[in-house]
């Protein structure tokens, strides 16, 4: 085998173990997001609970329908306790918008206003039903139609 055939090899190699790894990455990516916000709807993180309790404690259907009122409530409690909190950040970061805007140029207000407003469209794409804006808070804007 010449030298330059070994070097191919080894660059077909490293791409083809590249390519996988970037694959793999993707899909982690993909199946992480749709399970973080998928936990979000009370209604699934409920099933989790139930399906999970079910198989590892092996729970009979009449143990399943007694603990599942328990489980909708709790599922219920923590969508309220999410809701709460992303009501929270989303104070904390409107606050600071607010405290860090008087130190900025007209140029950076504009700047800094834009990164909101992207956020909220990122935000938006991931939670297309998602809580509402706080009390006091600005219409959404529309969504601009030559984005993607």
């Amino acid at each position: 085998m010449n030298e330059a055939l070994k070097w191919k090899l080894i660059a077909g190699f490293l791409l083809v173990f590249i390519a996988g790894g970037l694959t793999g990455a993707f899909v982690a990516a993909a199946t992480t997001r749709h399970y973080l916000f998928a936990a979000g709807h009370h209604g699934i993180t409920a099933d989790r609970m139930r399906e999970r309790l079910k198989s590892e404690l092996n729970l009979t259907p009449e143990q399943t329908a007694k603990i599942s009122p328990i489980l909708d409530k709790a599922a219920a409690q923590l969508q309220e306790i999410r809701k709460d909190t992303a009501h929270r950040v989303r104070d904390v970061f409107a606050s600071t918008h607010n405290q860090i805007s008087a130190d900025l140029t007209p140029e950076q207000r504009t700047k800094l206003e834009q990164m909101r407003e992207r956020h909220h469209r990122m935000l938006r794409r991931h939670h297309p039903h998602g809580p509402p804006p706080p009390p006091g808070a600005p219409p959404p804007p529309a969504p601009d139609n030559d984005e993607e």
